[in-house]
C-alpha cells in the first residue's frame, strides 16, 4: 500500500507522465518577466481608484464630505455607500439563531465603521497619485464607540457591541460533540493516569501573498457586460456576489483572472473593493483600476489565525488518551467572509481536532468572536495549525508527566487501522500515520541529533527536538461542506476537454492557479490518459465565460477534485476517440485501445493504427465518415465531487532547534518531513508545496504577528513592524514521500497544499519547549518571541542561583 517515492526517468515514449518532475510549463513565461498580472493591465482611458478608510476601529459615521475632493487636480469622481447603493455581502449558515448570527458587510461602510482600514468612500482619478491626493481632501467625522480587541474585552460585561444583532460579540456558538464517557474518563485519569490542562494561543497573521489584491473593471456597452479582471482564487464566487450586489444577471458579468502571485486563502473570499471598483466602472462607463498597497494589505485585507484553545486531555497509565474536552475561541474580526462565514474556523476545529489520534470520548465548545479588527479569511491550513498545535502540546505534556518518550506516546495513540471512523463521526481513509512518525524519528536518530541534544548542556547550549504528527483533510466535497450547514455549499468541479484538428487539446478547469503549477500538473494527468505529449495540452482557468461553474482553489482541492474532473473528462474523450478510431479501422470498439503515442491501435493487428490527427480530421472536416450515432465533435465534459468525508493526507514533522542564551533567538538546526499525499503527480511541485508551507508555518511560529492597541489600532502597517522571515531564517527541509493512493479520487492523489503550514508551528513549539525542559517553563503561544525565550532561560538561571 505504501512506498517511499522514487522518481522515474521520463523517456518520452513510456506514456507515463504522472510521477515525473517534467519542466514546469509556466516557468519560461514567468521567469522571463512575460507574466501578465492585474498590475500589468492597461486600458485606454483607464481611471484609478483609491479608498477613504476609517482611521478609528469602532465609530458611528456622523458625516462624510467629499466636496473638496473634486478640487484635487485629476480627480473625476467620488462615491459613498449612499451614492452607489450596492447590496451587502452576506454569508449564511443554515443554523438556528442561538448558534449563528449572520452579519451584513456593506461594500462601503454606512452608519458605522468596525475596524481601522474599513472603506468608507472611493475616489476615482486619472492616475493613482491624484486618487491618493484626493483621499486627503475627504472629510469624515466619527463618534467613537469604544473598541473590543481581544477575548477579555469582547466578552466583558457591558462591552461595546461590534454588531447590535450579536449579543456578547459572538457570531457562532456551537457544541458539536459531547459524547458519553467524558467525565468518567477524567475521573479515572485523576486516579490512575494523568490529566493535561493546557491553553494554547496563536497570533493574528496576514497571508501575505507576494501580489496584493487588485482589480481592473470595465463596462462593455456593446455586449452590455461588466468585465472584471481580478486576482482571486474563486472567480465564479466573485461573479455571483458581484452580480447580486450590483443588481445584474450573472450573464452580464464576466470575471477573468490573469497570472496571480499567490493567494494562500486570503483571495478565496469575495472582497468589497472588487465590487466597489466594478460598480464605479459601470457607473462611469470607463475602465477603473485598483491595486492594494502594502499598508492596506496589512491593515485592511482579510487576516487570519488568532485563536485560543483550552484543551483538557485524560490519559490512562499506559499513556493512551481516553477523553478530550476542548474550549475554542476564534477571533474572526468585524465580519463574516463570503461564502464561508465566521464559522469556518471554529467548525473546522470542532469537527477535526482529534486528528490522527484515537480519542474514545470527546467534548468541544467553540465560538466565533467578533472584534474591531479586519475580518478573517481561511488562510492556508484553516484552524488545523492551531488545533494540531494544541494536540501536539498535549502529547508532549502527557509524555513528560507519565515518563514516556514523546514519540512513543504518539505511537500508542495514532490511528493504525483504516478506514477509521472517529469519535467525531469522520471517517479517515487509509494513511501512514505510524509510518511517517517512525520515518521522521529515524532521520533524527540516524543523524545523531539526540546525542547532540543530550550533550548540549555540557557545552552551555540549549538544544531541543520536537515532533508534530497530523492529518490534513483535503479536497472537501459537497458532503463535507454541507455538514457545516453552509447556505452556499462548495464541492464539485467541472472540466471540459476539446481536441482540435491538429490533435492538440484545450482543457478547462474550475480550479484557479496562483502558483501551484496547474498548467503542468493537470496537463500531466491528461497526457497520461490520452498518450499525448504534454506540449499538445493547453489549460484554461479563471474565466467565468468559458467554464460553466467552478469553486476555485482552496483546501487542497486542485489535484483531488479539479484533477479528478480533468482526468475523467480526458478518459471520456479517450473513449470517444476509440469509438471513432474503431470505426475507421473497421473493427469493434472493444478491439482498440489508445496506443500511448497519440493514436488508436487495433489489438488484433497492432500494425493498424489511426492517429488523433486523422480522427480529428474526420470528426471536423469529413464528418460524413463518422459512425451514424457519433456527433461531429471531439469534446468531453465531466464533473467530480469527493464523496463522504473526503480524503486525508498525513505527515510527521521533526525539528531540532537551538536557543541563543544571550539573545533568545531560536535557530532551526534541522527540519525533516515525512509526508503522504497519495499519488505524487509532480515530485518537484509537491516538494515546493511542502517547503513553502513549512516556511509559512515557521513564520507563524516565530515571527509574524499583528497586535492591536486597546483602541483597535493595528501595530503593523509596514514590514518595519510586521516581521517576515527571509531565506536566512528558513532552514533546508528534507522531505520523504510515502504514497497511499486514495480510492476516493480519480487519480489516486490527495491534497498537499496546506500540510507544511499545519505541522510546522507545533513541531517548532515542541522543539523549543524541549530545549527549555530544564527551566520548568512552558511556552504555549505563537509566535514565540525572543523575549519569551530569554525570560524562560533567565528563570532557570535565577532558580539555579537561589539553590546555591
Amino acid at each position: 500500500m505504501t512506498s517511499t517515492h522514487g522518481e522515474p526517468a521520463f523517456d518520452g515514449t513510456s506514456g507515463r507522465w504522472v510521477g515525473v518532475s517534467v519542466p514546469r510549463r509556466e516557468d519560461p513565461r514567468l521567469l522571463r518577466g512575460r507574466g501578465r498580472f492585474v498590475g500589468d493591465i492597461e486600458l485606454p482611458g483607464m481611471l484609478h481608484a483609491a479608498f477613504v478608510r476609517a482611521p478609528i476601529a469602532h465609530a458611528r459615521i456622523t458625516s462624510v464630505d467629499l466636496s473638496a475632493v473634486f478640487d484635487v487636480d485629476g480627480v473625476v469622481a467620488a462615491f459613498t455607500a449612499g451614492d452607489l447603493a450596492l447590496g451587502d455581502i452576506v454569508a449564511l449558515l443554515q443554523r438556528p439563531p442561538e448558534e449563528f448570527v449572520p452579519t451584513a458587510m456593506p461594500v462601503l461602510a454606512r452608519e458605522k465603521v468596525r475596524f481601522v482600514g474599513e472603506p468608507v468612500a472611493v475616489v476615482v482619478a486619472r492616475d493613482p497619485y491624484a486618487a491618493e491626493d484626493g483621499l486627503e481632501a475627504a472629510v469624515v467625522e466619527y463618534e467613537d464607540l469604544g473598541a473590543v480587541v481581544d477575548e477579555r474585552s469582547a466578552f466583558a460585561d457591558g462591552a461595546p457591541l461590534v454588531h447590535d444583532e450579536a449579543p456578547g460579540n459572538v457570531l457562532l456558538d456551537v457544541s458539536m460533540f459531547d459524547t458519553a464517557g467524558v467525565d468518567e474518563a477524567f475521573a479515572a485519569a485523576d486516579r490512575d493516569g494523568c490529566v493535561v490542562d493546557i491553553t494554547t494561543r496563536s497570533g493574528r497573521q496576514n497571508a501575505l501573498p507576494l501580489e496584493t489584491r487588485g482589480v481592473v473593471a470595465s463596462w462593455d456597452d456593446h455586449d452590455d457586460q461588466l468585465l472584471v479582471q481580478t486576482c482571486t482564487q474563486v472567480p465564479h464566487q466573485v461573479r455571483t456576489m458581484l452580480a447580486r450586489s450590483v443588481g445584474l444577471a450573472e450573464c452580464a458579468v464576466r470575471v477573468t483572472v490573469p497570472d496571480m502571485g499567490g493567494g494562500f486563502g486570503q483571495k478565496c473570499v469575495v472582497g468589497r473593493e472588487e465590487i466597489a471598483v466594478a460598480a464605479v466602472a459601470k457607473r462611469l462607463g470607463a475602465p477603473v483600476k485598483w491595486i492594494e498597497d502594502r499598508s492596506e494589505a496589512l491593515t485592511a485585507a482579510f487576516l487570519a489565525r488568532e485563536q485560543r484553545y483550552r484543551t483538557r486531555a485524560a490519559f490512562d497509565g499506559r499513556g493512551r488518551i481516553t477523553a478530550l474536552d476542548v474550549d475554542v475561541v476564534c477571533d474572526m474580526g468585524a465580519y463574516s467572509c463570503y461564502p464561508f462565514t465566521a464559522g469556518i474556523e471554529p467548525l473546522m476545529a470542532s469537527a477535526e481536532m482529534p486528528g490522527v489520534y484515537r480519542v474514545p470520548a470527546y467534548r468541544v465548545h467553540a465560538r466565533a468572536m467578533t472584534s474591531n479588527k479586519a475580518p478573517t479569511a481561511p488562510y492556508r491550513g484553516v484552524s488545523r495549525p492551531q488545533y494540531v498545535m494544541a494536540m501536539e502540546r498535549v502529547m508532549d505534556r502527557a509524555a513528560c508527566e507519565l515518563g514516556l518518550d514523546p514519540v512513543e506516546i504518539r505511537r500508542r495513540n495514532v490511528i493504525t487501522e483504516f478506514p477509521y471512523t472517529g469519535v467525531n463521526n469522520v471517517t479517515y481513509d487509509p494513511g501512514t500515520y505510524r509510518e511517517s512518525l517512525d520515518l521522521a524519528e529515524a532521520v533524527l536518530r540516524d543523524e545523531g541529533w539526540y546525542e547532540v541534544r543530550d550533550a548540549a548542556p555540557a557545552d552551555q547550549r540549549c538544544i531541543g527536538i520536537g515532533y508534530a504528527c497530523f492529518s490534513e483533510r483535503t479536497g472537501y466535497g459537497s458532503d463535507a461542506f454541507a455538514q457545516r450547514k453552509m447556505e452556499v455549499v462548495p464541492g464539485f468541479d467541472i472540466s471540459e476537454i476539446r481536441m482540435d484538428t491538429s490533435g492538440s487539446v484545450v482543457v478547462t478547469s474550475g480550479t484557479m492557479n496562483h502558483g501551484q503549477s496547474h498548467e503542468t500538473t493537470l496537463a500531466q494527468l491528461v497526457a497520461d490518459r490520452l498518450g499525448l505529449p504534454i506540449e499538445k495540452i493547453k489549460l484554461r482557468q479563471g474565466d467565468t465565460e468559458r467554464i460553466a461553474y467552478g469553486w476555485g482553489t482552496f483546501a487542497s482541492r486542485s489535484a483531488t477534485i479539479g484533477g479528478s474532473a480533468v482526468a475523467t473528462a480526458a478518459g471520456r474523450l479517450g473513449d470517444l476517440l476509440c469509438t471513432i478510431g474503431a470505426h475507421l479501422l473497421e473493427t469493434r470498439d472493444d478491439n482498440v485501445r489508445l496506443d500511448g503515442a497519440g493514436g488508436v491501435v487495433r489489438l488484433d493487428d497492432p500494425a493498424q493504427r489511426v492517429s488523433y490527427e486523422e480522427i480529428a480530421d474526420v470528426a471536423y472536416l469529413r464528418s460524413h465518415l463518422l459512425p451514424k450515432d457519433v456527433e461531429p465533435t471531439l469534446t468531453a465534459t465531466a464533473s467530480f465531487d469527493v464523496p463522504g468525508d473526503g480524503t486525508f493526507s498525513n505527515a510527521t514533522h521533526a525539528v531540532v532547534v537551538e536557543l541563543d542564551r544571550g539573545t533568545g533567538k531560536v535557530e532551526i538546526l534541522r527540519y525533516a518531513c515525512a509526508e503522504d499525499c497519495g499519488v505524487v503527480i509532480h515530485p518537484q511541485v509537491v516538494d515546493g508545496q511542502c517547503r513553502g508551507g513549512i516556511a509559512q508555518g515557521i513564520a507563524g511560529a516565530l515571527f509574524e504577528e499583528i497586535t492591536y492597541a486597546d483602541n483597535g489600532e493595528p501595530s503593523a502597517a509596514s514590514f518595519i513592524d510586521y516581521l517576515v522571515p527571509t531565506a536566512t531564517e528558513i532552514p533546508d527541509v528534507s522531505i520523504t514521500h510515502l504514497e497511499t493512493p486514495s480510492a476516493l479520487t480519480e487519480n489516486g492523489a490527495k491534497g498537499v497544499g496546506e500540510g507544511g503550514t499545519i505541522g510546522a508551528p507545533a513541531a517548532v513549539l515542541n522543539a523549543i519547549n524541549d530545549a527549555l525542559r530544564h527551566t520548568g517553563v512552558a511556552l504555549d503561544t505563537t509566535p514565540v518571541h525572543p523575549e519569551a525565550v530569554l525570560a524562560a532561560l533567565d528563570s532557570a538561571r535565577i532558580g539555579a542561583e537561589d539553590d546555591v
